[in-house]
């Protein structure tokens, strides 16, 4: 059974960091777009960045660019979204997932596989 399960939430205040992973189990994750998502209360999902099983490139949102930054260890099984200079509308849940598309998740798409539980980030004074 495919599970996906992300880690690392926590409460954090503006301008701290955090660094959240998405491990595997039952699926390798080389070789597969891997994309994190959030869910703030009373909004969509949305993408926030994506990294490539092709090549490795990595992909952000406009508003994450620059602070996040998305990586892999398939030694591990894990992606990884490190989280810096966080903002109070940094504040969702946020879920990893396999995707078709890097570029898709980055215009706003919401597709995905093997949903997890998500985890809690909250920005806050």
């Amino acid at each position: 059974q495919v599970q996906f399960v992300e880690s690392g939430g926590d409460l954090v205040q503006p301008g701290g960091s955090l660094r959240l992973s998405c491990a595997a189990s039952g699926f390798t994750l080389a070789g597969y777009h891997i994309g994190w998502f959030r869910q703030a209360p009373g909004k969509e999902r949305e993408g926030v960045s994506c990294i490539s099983g092709s090549d490795g490139n990595d992909f952000y949102v406009r508003s994450v660019k620059g602070r996040f930054t998305i990586s892999r260890d398939n030694a591990a099984n894990t992606v990884y979204l490190q989280m810096n200079n966080l903002k109070p509308e940094d504040t969702a849940v946020y879920y990893c997932a396999k995707v078709a598309r890097c570029l898709a998740v980055i215009a706003g798409g919401r597709n995905g596989e093997f949903w997890g539980q998500g985890t809690q980030v909250t920005v806050s004074a």
